[in-house]
């Protein structure tokens, strides 16, 4: 077999790989580059393979920089088969379509043409087929793989693909247990090889109820001073994270008598998606659920899907907070409201989330003191604060202790090490290869690999 590394290497974005088993061309993941100028005209240019020679397209997820890239590989010619969870399938068609607006804004921005049309995402999407957890689904005479519980987001998965009894598995993005919805990363069992994710590989996350403690604190000394809180939020699984555990502060009166916006018509869209896939949800949050509370909703929040009711939304006098997307800052209505409110010192914002290098996020978290948005220079008087805690991503420490777990049995081979920064994943590298003394490799953007 060969493993061909064409995203998500040496960076955290446009996760691509290709295995070639000799009979099958399996590609996982098709993610968009994100964060930099950069990282965007990536995007843009051809793949490194024939996408007409794909046989499988298998999907650890679905956020934008593990499926952004799907339509394109359509438009450039794939058309084998593409198979996810059940609940991936359900939020790719609902994700999709915001993608498609946010490169087109771009495309209109940059003067250039969109990276892929809406036919292409429709016929994509028509190529999509769901599978269960823990289900073994055979691809030829040779090869099987199956789905196990990334506990990332509602469905997200670690593949597993065995060919000729040599077995590869991918992490795609493993949850930060304990998660208030969904259940703990599964341990695949005697793989040969692991492509594991780095995106915090160098750090330690703050324990939950820490998270819950900052949250709280944040809210009430923005309250205080009458400003607006605002929480960029990535549409899937944070801002689901979000609500629940504000329901549980209002349920606790621990959450101030102020309006609380749901500023996002994807999130609105997503939230539903993960009503309807609740046979997902770990065993606290089905036991709220039956017991008749609706964890996504509580008195206060206030859903705004059409452009006007966002508008309205300044007219409101007096301390709010808003949670709206992209997570990042790179687009979406967020990016309104920072224009209002990041010159106001009376006002905070809230980072709940990964900030790609090179994203509005991150030069705000990085305390720069002004900053572009739709062309204009806006200063940052308002406070700035993040909690780490809120990361859906594994730490250092979890995937120390999950690799671990793996090679209980000692078959591991060898680990790549993806979907960081360079620094991150490098030293996530030399920890595990210490503490296990299996070779771990860092590959770079188009390394190739034959796995014996």
């Amino acid at each position: 077999m060969k493993l061909n590394f064409y995203g998500g290497a040496k960076m955290v974005t446009g996760a691509n790989y290709l295995l070639d088993t000799g009979n099958l061309k399996i590609l996982v993941d098709c993610g968009l580059f994100q964060g930099s100028k950069f990282a965007e005209f990536l995007n843009y240019e051809g793949f490194p393979y024939n996408p007409s020679d794909i046989d499988y397209l298998l999907l650890t997820h679905s956020h934008a920089d593990h499926i952004g890239r799907i339509p394109k590989l359509y438009k450039d010619g794939f058309r084998g088969k593409i198979i996810a969870t059940h609940p991936t399938v359900a939020l790719i068609k609902a994700a999709l379509p915001n993608t498609l607006a946010l490169l087109m804004e771009e495309a209109k921005r940059d003067g250039h043409e969109p990276l892929f049309r809406e036919d292409h995402l429709i016929n994509a999407v028509l190529l999509a087929e769901g599978a269960n957890y823990h289900k073994e689904i055979r691809l030829d005479q040779e090869t099987v793989i199956k789905f196990l519980d990334a506990g990332h987001i509602l469905g997200s998965s670690i593949i597993e693909i065995t060919c000729n009894s040599k077995k590869v598995c991918f992490s795609g993005d493993l949850g930060n247990p304990p998660n208030p919805l969904l259940h703990d990363p599964d341990i695949p069992e005697n793989p040969d090889y692991l492509i594991v994710e780095s995106t915090y590989g160098s750090k330690i996350h703050e324990d939950k109820q820490e998270r819950k403690n900052i949250l709280e604190k944040v809210i009430d000394e923005t309250v205080a001073k009458g400003g607006t809180l605002l929480i960029p939020s990535f549409a899937i699984e944070r801002t689901q994270e979000l609500l629940y555990e504000l329901n549980e502060m209002f349920s606790k009166k621990s959450l101030p008598d102020i309006p609380l916006f749901l500023d996002s018509p994807l999130a609105i869209e997503i939230t539903k998606v993960y009503k309807n896939h609740a046979e997902y949800y770990n065993e606290e949050a089905l036991r709220l659920i039956n017991s008749g509370d609706d964890i996504f909703d509580f008195p206060n929040l206030v859903f705004t899907k059409i452009a006007d009711e966002s508008k309205q939304i300044n007219t409101i006098r007096g301390p709010k907070i808003i949670i709206a997307g992209s997570g990042m800052s790179n687009g979406g209505r967020i990016l309104h409201h920072e224009l209002r409110y990041l010159p106001d010192s009376n006002s905070a914002i809230l980072f709940v989330g990964y900030q790609s290098e090179g994203s509005l996020g991150r030069r705000i978290l990085n305390g720069d003191k002004k900053v572009s948005i739709f062309g204009k220079k806006i200063p940052v008087n308002c406070k700035v604060f993040s909690i780490g805690g809120y990361s859906g991503h594994a730490d250092q420490k979890f995937i120390l202790e999950w690799v671990k777990k793996i090679n209980r049995n000692q078959k591991l081979k060898k680990i790549f090490i993806v979907q960081g920064e360079i620094d991150s994943a490098e030293i996530l590298g030399k920890v595990i290869k210490k503490e296990l003394n299996i070779e771990t490799i860092v590959p770079g953007q188009g390394d190739k690999f034959t796995l014996e």
